[in-house]
């Protein structure tokens, strides 16, 4: 293997989306000399905004949201001052008619009707007597739904949305996934919006408003990825081929570019890509029980189609999201409901996200044959007419979420622990961590770790999780 010009730096950071490179700004800012490393042509990850002639979209729209007054600080900094506040309005495409999210009470008699509606209160308030005297354990994310809000209401809402989502049974998806994000990718909250309203208005992803940056998401990394490169490097379209390790340490990186491959040395690394592949790319290998326990970790894939449309408006929602097993999609957004600068005057686009796996056929089809489904599954749901459409764009994202099924805890606890061993190594973000983040979340994970760099380097003593006993074995 011909390695060209290895190189020192004082940090290199793997993966260029929100946590690595909001490391890479601390860091950078601090006098520190950093290589980000990017695998794809733009920085941002699945928080880029693509750019599609005179249309612009993010890969399913992401808000910008946060409870640190700092980062919202920070991001406002990053961005010069350049963010709207978007009022959020989204709706549950079920059945034929539309739904609130969250569903208002009134909102969902009207549409259920009473007797469906009392039939599902009835069962609400029977599984809430059940429960005092029963203790089933709850394994899965649908026996906490159950348990919580009724088989009916888990049937009639939950499950289709859910399933198409993760692309398994809902017995089969953790129940820590409830107290990460289920309120925010499934359809649970809007229903118990039903019933406890003034609770629902508190949760953030309810929130009524967010903010946006007017030429969508990735204006954050890619101004980030501005900042750094005033005094670091941002390499994009560069592989990681390789992770060096001895004596509890990472030694280098090798990686691969259009020029051929180079190999990079640092004190300290970031590791924002997917937490399996890290496990793949360590060389000496690890323990076979480690390999073991990160081949059994899934992501779930996305396909992405935009629809650019010969008209100026379709909805007025954020969201539209669709549980329909019949219809392939689940989600579409208008990115021009977010901000006014994503289409030219008197056109307008959807994203639609198709949630799959790498060997499924949405993932295999070829562009011409997505776009022209697409077309169709919208004209067949009354959304668009087909002769609207002047254009598309599709583009794939693989490793998109971390899919946490029942048993996932417990592997990504035993590779994280593995990984704690090197003294210079920090996971961050979505991939990085096996987390499901949202962008606020990923960026205060790489700030973290960048503090924690900083913090080492001006003498704190470590602090890190106890790693692996030895002769400990993955479950």
């Amino acid at each position: 293997m011909d390695v060209l010009n290895p190189q020192f730096k004082d940090i290199v950071i793997l993966g260029g989306g929100p946590s690595g490179l909001s490391a890479g700004h601390i860091l950078s800012s601090s006098g520190s000399n950093v290589l980000v490393i990017e695998g794809q042509a733009r920085v941002g990850g699945l928080a880029k905004t693509i750019q599609h002639n005179e249309f612009r979209f993010d890969l399913g729209g992401h808000r910008f949201i946060t409870d640190s007054k700092q980062l919202e600080a920070l991001v406002r900094e990053v961005l010069g001052g350049e963010l709207l506040v978007v009022e959020r309005s989204s709706k549950i495409l079920h059945d034929g008619k539309l739904y609130d999210y969250p569903l208002s009470v009134r909102n969902a008699l009207s549409r259920l009707g009473l007797r469906t509606s009392i039939r599902l209160v009835a069962d609400y308030l029977s599984e809430q007597i059940r429960k005092h005297f029963t203790k089933t354990p709850i394994i899965s994310l649908e026996d906490w739904v159950v348990r919580h809000f009724g088989r009916s209401m888990f049937d009639l809402f939950f499950r289709e949305y859910s399933e198409k989502v993760w692309g398994v049974p809902c017995d089969r998806i953790a129940k820590e996934w409830v107290a990460t994000r289920i309120k925010g990718l499934s359809l649970w909250v809007a229903i118990r919006g039903a019933f406890t309203r003034a609770k629902s208005r508190r949760l953030r992803t309810l929130a009524n408003q967010f903010l946006y940056p007017p030429l969508g998401i990735g204006q954050i990394c890619d101004n980030l990825q501005a900042r750094i490169e005033q005094t670091g490097q941002v390499m994009t379209d560069t592989r990681v081929i390789g992770i060096n390790h001895a004596d509890d340490e990472i030694q280098g990186v090798m990686v691969q570019d259009a020029i051929g491959i180079h190999e990079y040395s640092a004190s300290e690394f970031i590791s924002s890509i997917p937490l399996t592949a890290v496990v793949q790319l360590l060389n000496p290998q690890p323990p076979a029980e480690i390999r073991q326990a990160a081949a059994s970790l899934r992501f779930r894939d996305l396909v992405v189609v935009t629809v650019m449309l010969d008209r100026e408006r379709v909805t007025d929602q954020t969201w539209m999201y669709v549980p329909d097993p019949a219809v392939p999609f689940g989600r579409i957004h208008e990115p021009k409901n977010w901000s006014p600068r994503m289409a030219p005057a008197g056109k307008t686009h959807l994203v639609v996200e198709y949630f799959c796996f790498k060997e499924d056929a949405i993932w295999t089809a070829t562009d011409t044959a997505l776009a022209q489904r697409t077309v169709r599954e919208l004209g067949k749901l009354g959304i668009i007419e087909p002769e609207e459409v002047i254009d598309s764009a599709v583009l794939r994202i693989p490793n998109a979420y971390p899919l946490f099924e029942v048993d996932y805890i417990e592997k990504q606890k035993c590779i994280v622990e593995y990984l704690d061993r090197f003294s210079n190594l920090e996971l961050v973000g979505r991939g990085g961590q096996f987390e499901y983040y949202n962008t606020d979340h990923a960026m205060e994970s790489g700030i973290a770790a960048a503090e924690a760099i900083i913090a080492r380097n001006n003498g704190a003593p470590a602090v890190r999780t106890p790693i692996l006993e030895p002769g400990w074995v993955c479950p």
